[in-house]
């Protein structure tokens, strides 16, 4: 059995953390009125692998009955126990294209452009 080369792996590793980094300042920074506007089901989804790949697995108690948002995240966390975060990142990345791609703009070509140099 071959054992992996360890620089080609955290090589590997720091290319999708800086496409991750990239994409994560691109969400953070898209303006509310912009013509990218990601749906509540992909801004839950750009939240539960951020928290994925930045913490880990969910370290918090569920929030309490009336607190519908908070419930809402903690599940949406939950529900990718386990996950690597060379593959939270990985993931945060695709949806951020596969978004970026239904939006045909100058602006969204760019981004993608910006992701995919990094």
């Amino acid at each position: 059995m071959a054992i992996p080369n360890p620089t080609l792996i955290s090589i590997a590793d720091m290319t999708t953390e800086a496409k991750f980094l990239k994409a994560v300042a691109i969400v953070q920074g898209l303006p509310k009125d912009g013509p990218i506007k990601p749906s509540q089901d992909d801004q839950l989804y750009f939240y539960k692998y951020f928290k994925q790949a930045t913490i880990g697995d969910v370290n918090t108690a569920r929030p309490g009955m009336l607190d519908f948002v908070g419930k809402a995240k903690w599940d949406a966390w939950n529900e990718v126990k386990g996950t690597s975060k060379a593959d939270a990142h990985a993931k945060y990345v695709e949806k951020l294209l596969a978004v970026l791609k239904t939006v045909d703009t100058d602006e969204s070509k760019k981004h993608i452009a910006e992701i995919e140099a990094a």
